[in-house]
């Protein structure tokens, strides 16, 4: 049983765990909620509500569509989460590539309507970097980490995230990938994966999309994190906004260093996870990398009182 009061960590997904309804019970049933997700709409100037809630999920899954999505689900999930437990704060935070974004806002580094700003242009630049740079991303189960980078080396793709000693998603053209694979499979890896994204995230094919995106963070009004927030690039916290900025700059063609990152918060005496948003993925894998922890998921309002 979690201790909501102390040495919590709350962690936030990434990219992937949209699904249509999320979100969509927290909107009816709680003003907190509805006062998320209705800012969200505001600040994009359309219905991004009318697409989670009954949209067609491939629509959803398109980026400009899925990284505002996710985070205004995970937020709202979070948000409703602090007005019921009114005393809570968490030790620190964290978030799987897409998910770094939402820390901002649980950190209160961002406000909520320029992090949306933020998620929703850098979903709109990633597009733009993969229609440019063509490519896709691979999970590579049951591998040593040290292995599958040999073979990244060899094929001409990139880790992008080790989510844990045993899972790596690499990224890469279409052709670096299949060579990839086909040297992964060769040497043991028990499962690859192809994943159902739009590039090659985490990688220098996002490249093209690195100086828009470093001129609009530059236009946002950061804060200094009151919640320590661990960076995806080296697992450490960051300390600053001028830390914040780098990262987030950093964190476009760099690995994301999922599997040091609870590492470091083990370490640290932080075995209590809450992850907040659509799926379980991070749940999944905090139970992996530290056989010790204690995880919680909340994905919608019965969760909340499960």
């Amino acid at each position: 049983m979690i201790n909501i009061n102390k040495n919590t960590a709350v962690v936030f997904p990434g990219q992937g765990s949209q699904v249509v309804g999320m979100g969509a019970d927290l909107y009816e049933k709680s003003s907190i909620a509805k006062d998320i997700f209705d800012e969200v709409d505001e600040t994009l100037g359309r219905k991004l509500t009318d697409i989670v809630f009954s949209g067609s999920q491939d629509v959803l899954n398109k980026t400009e569509n899925a990284q505002p999505a996710i985070t205004a689900t995970s937020l709202a999930c979070f948000s409703v989460f602090k007005g019921k437990f009114k005393d809570f704060t968490p030790s620190v935070t964290a978030g799987h590539s897409l998910g770094e974004y939402t820390s901002l806002s649980a950190s209160n580094a961002l406000s909520v309507s320029d992090t949306i700003r933020l998620v929703s242009e850098r979903g709109r630049l990633m597009q733009i970097a993969c229609d440019k740079n063509p490519g896709g991303m691979v999970a590579i189960i049951g591998m040593e980490v040290d292995v599958v980078e040999e073979v990244c080396r060899e094929a001409g793709a990139y880790p992008s995230n080790i989510n844990s000693s045993q899972q790596v998603i690499i990224s890469g053209d279409n052709d670096s990938l299949a060579i990839a694979v086909d040297l992964a499979k060769a040497r043991g890896a028990k499962k690859a994966i192809k994943l159902s994204v739009g590039g090659a995230f985490h990688s220098i094919l996002m490249e093209p999309a690195r100086d828009s995106l470093m001129d609009f963070i530059e236009s946002l009004n950061f804060s200094d994190p009151e919640i320590p927030l661990i960076g995806n690039v080296n697992a450490k916290p960051l300390e600053n906004a001028s830390q914040i900025k780098n990262e987030l700059i950093e964190q476009l063609m760099s690995c994301v260093q999922w599997n040091d990152t609870i590492k470091y918060m083990s370490s640290n005496g932080l075995n209590d996870y809450i992850e907040f948003g659509p799926g379980k993925v991070l749940t999944g894998l905090i139970k992996r990398i530290d056989s010790n922890s204690s995880t919680m998921n909340i994905d919608s309002y019965e969760s909340l009182n499960s």
